[in-house]
This record gives C-alpha cells, structure tokens and sequence, in this order.
C-alpha cells in the first residue's frame, strides 16, 4: 500500500515513503539553517563590525548550501523505488522538447546553480564593499548601500545572460520574434520603465542616499490648494520604488519619478543650520516690547537654538484678530524640530501667563437689522 505510485517526478515513482524521505530531509536542512542563523546573531554580539562581516558572509553562504546539500540527497533518495533509473537519467529526462528548444532536468539544476551562484557573489561583494570602506571618513552608509545595490544588478543581470547562453537560447532571435509583444508591454509598462530609469539615476547621481532627511514638496490638489510639505527620511532605494519614513513612523513606498520630478529639499547635504519661525498673535495695545523680550527668551531657552546667531522677532502683519509676530532662531536641520517648536511654545505660554500677555481668540459681531412691521 505504501509503495504504491502516487505520481512522477521526471523518470521517478513517487510513493508514499518517497514523501515520507522529502518531508525529513527538508526539515533537517531547516534546522540546521536555524542553527546557522543563531550562530550568526551569537558572533554578530561578541565581534567588530569588520570580523562582522566576514563571519556573516561565510555563515549565509553556509546556511544557502544546505538547501543545495538537501535537494541533491532529496533526488538520491528517490532510488528507494526507482533502483533502475541513474542519476543521468534523470539530468536527460525532458521536461520540454520543441523543434529548436528543449528543457531538461539539468537545465533546470543549471538555471539553479547560475542563481545561486549569482546569491553568492552577491554576499561576496557586499563582504568586499564592507571591508574596503570600513575605515574610511568620506564614505557612509548611504554610498555603501548604493554600490551595493548596483553590484547586485549586474550580477543578475549577467546571471540571466549566462542562462540564456547556457541554454543555448538566442537572444536575438528571440527578441526580433516578439518585437510586437514588447511594443505592447512597453506600452503598458511605461511607467513603470520611468520609475526604473529614475532609480537608476538616483543610485548613480548620489544626490539622495539612505539614511538623508529630505522634505517633498507638497503639490496643489484638484481643488488647486497647495498641500503640506512633507519631511521624511529615505530607508531605501530600489530600481523601481522607495521606501520612506515620516515622523510618525509609517514607512510609505513611492515611486522613484517622485524624487526625480518633484522639488526635494535634501536637509543633509548643504548647510547643516537652516532658520525657522513661530508666529504668535497678541492683542492689539499689547507691550510690544515686553513681548519681544519674552520671545527671545523662550528662544534662546532652549538648547537646540543656536546662540551665536541672530534671534529675533518681527511685525508679521496687521491681524483681524491681533497683531500677527514671528519668531525667527536658527538650529540644525533636525528630524525631531516639530518637538523643539512645540518646546519653545510651551515655555512662550508660560511667559505669557506670567507676564499677563493674552492670545486673542478671533471674534465675529453679527449687527441684525430691526424691520417695522408694515
């Protein structure tokens, strides 16, 4: 009843303890995998950053193998049934056979070991960036993340190339045979293909790495009103897409063209202090020059406002409600300055409650006309 055939893999009978083997083979090479990884995470605690990474290279390459290590003794154990079938006959079993192409057990495990080389090679190069710039000042992690990522593309790509050739498929013909289809798809796909140039641009301009802080500029909606800017920081940059984090701590994935179309403030490049303002509104007849005193010392209170340079206040404009100020003090581009603002209003309130300044409210008179009765 067991060694009853279920089904076929190539020239293999598969039965009941067939499945049986797989299922146990595969969770062995789970575990080990499992016990790779805590080993990874127990070195990565205990070494540098540089030792780090090696160790990290040779451990993933470790933990990939067993995969490999697994689906070879998976096929070897289909002779449990299947004494009369070789391990040949299984590479030569034909999995597609048209006139001119053909596929076949081994390319398969040819297509497999390109891939997994390729993940190799990978590993590789991020352990050779690693090392090369770990001692070095002008190089941060931004740049790293980038070189990184553009060796990981042309690996591939030359991986997909290799298979091709491997197969003995040409790319040519290939593409001339189905110029039509990839008119149509292109056409379908052009933004796509869009948001994939730009990220490449992204990767090679440099301008905006991982890690900066920048602030999008907010774009008028149907209704025509402007919306807010929005400030964030950039997590990571694929080909097509990236990922940022706002203040709150959501993480949005927006298309790359966003980055390359829209106006970016980059606050980590450039000058590090930028100046900001608070507007306050008093009532009218208010100590203007009380006022003033008790603005710039709420500014100059706070730690985060740089005291060598200029703070001062200024007559915003004639209020309906009051006189309209501004404060203006200059600080360090920081992600956390919403936070310094709202602790600079908190100790202007205070002030103010102290000194008996009042914040007016805005207040509306409506006059309703007497009519006689006729």
């Amino acid at each position: 009843m067991f060694a009853k055939t279920l089904f076929y893999i190539g020239p293999y009978k598969i039965c009941f303890w067939n499945l049986i083997f797989l299922l146990l083979i595969f969770f062995i090479a789970a575990v080990l995998r499992r016990l790779f990884h805590k080993a990874l995470k127990g070195y990565v605690k205990s070494v540098n950053l540089q030792l780090e990474a090696k160790q990290m290279a040779r451990l993933r390459l470790a933990s990939q193998s067993v995969y490999l290590l697994a689906i070879y003794v998976a096929i070897l154990s289909f002779r449990y049934n299947n004494g009369h079938v070789t391990f040949n006959d299984f590479l030569n079993f034909k999995i597609l056979a048209f006139e001119r192409f053909k596929i076949d057990f081994s390319d398969v495990l040819i297509v497999i070991s390109v891939f997994f080389g390729a993940k190799i090679a990978t590993n590789l190069s991020r352990l050779y960036f690693a090392r090369r710039f770990t001692n070095q000042s002008n190089i941060d992690p931004g740049t790293e993340f980038v070189y990184n990522q553009l060796a990981k593309y042309f690996i591939y790509v030359g991986s997909i190339l290799i298979c091709f050739r491997l197969l003995d498929i040409d790319l040519m013909i290939l593409l001339t045979s189905s110029v039509g289809l990839l008119v149509g798809i292109g056409l379908g796909l052009q933004d796509v293909f869009k948001d994939m140039i730009a990220g490449v641009v992204l990767l090679f301009e440099g301008n905006l790495r991982v890690g900066d802080i920048v602030e999008i500029s907010g774009k008028s909606g149907a209704s025509g009103q402007s919306k807010d800017s929005l400030v964030v920081k950039i997590v990571k940059i694929h080909v097509r897409t990236t990922q940022i984090q706002t203040r709150e701590g959501n993480v949005l994935i927006i298309p790359n063209t966003h980055l390359t179309q829209d106006q970016i403030e980059n606050w980590s490049h450039g000058s590090e202090l930028t100046r900001f303002s608070i507007k306050v509104t008093v009532a009218y007849g208010s100590d203007l020059t009380l006022i003033e005193r008790l603005l710039k010392q709420a500014a100059f209170a706070h730690p985060k406002v740089k005291k060598n340079n200029p703070v001062f206040v200024r007559l915003h404009d004639f209020g309906d409600s009051g006189l309209d100020l501004e404060l203006v003090f200059w600080a360090d581009q920081s992600w956390d300055i919403n936070n310094y603002k709202s602790e600079i209003r908190f100790e202007i309130d205070r002030l103010f409650r102290t000194y008996a300044i009042e914040i007016p409210f805005p207040q509306r008179v409506v006059h309703q006309a007497n009519q006689r009765n006729s």
